[in-house]
């Protein structure tokens, strides 16, 4: 017996918004909505997805799960993902070859180099 991956679940303060920043970010889009979820998908029929569901309280310690992405342009990735509202955050990573970023309510990420960098 196994299981699929059907999604992953983060807990947001404001759903619709968080959903929205991470479907544009990673050219996913909405493919679900009610008032106490917000699901995203890279199309409608293509699983895992990502759950945004509401959280009453705001995040207050480092991410034990991320997501990391491996842009062909790391540099541009990072600058666009900046531009969208990102920010850089200094988890004690040191001097490696990734950025560390928070999306608008703090929860980090990592933008990886290239494959072959």
């Amino acid at each position: 017996m196994s299981s699929a991956w059907e999604s992953l679940t983060v807990d947001a303060r404001d759903p619709a918004r968080l959903a929205r920043w991470w479907a544009e970010a990673l050219g996913y889009q909405v493919v679900a909505e009610k008032p106490d979820e917000v699901e995203i998908r890279r199309s409608p029929d293509r699983l895992p997805g990502i759950v945004f569901v509401p959280a009453a309280d705001d995040k207050e310690t480092r991410n034990r799960l991320h997501i990391d992405l491996r842009p062909d342009d790391q540099e541009a990735e990072v600058e666009r993902l900046v531009d969208m509202g990102a920010r850089h955050v200094d988890i004690g990573q040191g001097d490696v070859g990734w950025t560390v970023l928070a999306d608008p309510e703090g929860n980090e990420f990592c933008v990886l180099r290239q494959r072959g960098n």
